[in-house]
């Protein structure tokens, strides 16, 4: 399985209005992207969508966008919240996929020691 690694540079997170920042920047959201885990959700859910127009650079269909999430122990010590819907809601991403019949679409790839 092929995979798109885009970095995330958890080290500019400090509050939620950073995550959503940060993501729909280094994923390219949409204008209208909505700012909160509804939104980010519905726009990883298409993440191999290219004509759903949800992130910039979506990867083709079953293949894996893998978010690279730097300094990953200091984010999760800073922002447990965010860092628990991260992982909360990349799961959640993959399992509403699956429940339709579609391939997991999302990996997270924790860099930084624990």
């Amino acid at each position: 399985m092929q995979s798109l690694v885009t970095q995330i540079p958890a080290d500019r997170i400090v509050d939620w209005d950073s995550f959503h920042a940060v993501f729909a920047d280094c994923l390219g959201f949409p204008g209208y992207y909505g700012a909160n885990m509804n939104a980010w959700i519905d726009c990883l859910t298409c993440a191999d969508d290219a004509d759903a127009g949800m992130i910039s650079r979506p990867v083709a269909s079953g293949e894996l966008l893998t978010l690279q999430i730097d300094n990953a122990a200091a984010f999760a010590k800073r922002c447990p919240e965010q860092y628990e819907a991260l992982v909360e809601c990349a799961a959640f991403v993959n399992y509403r996929r699956v429940e339709v019949g579609h391939p997991p679409v999302l990996a997270l790839l924790m860099i930084g020691s624990f």
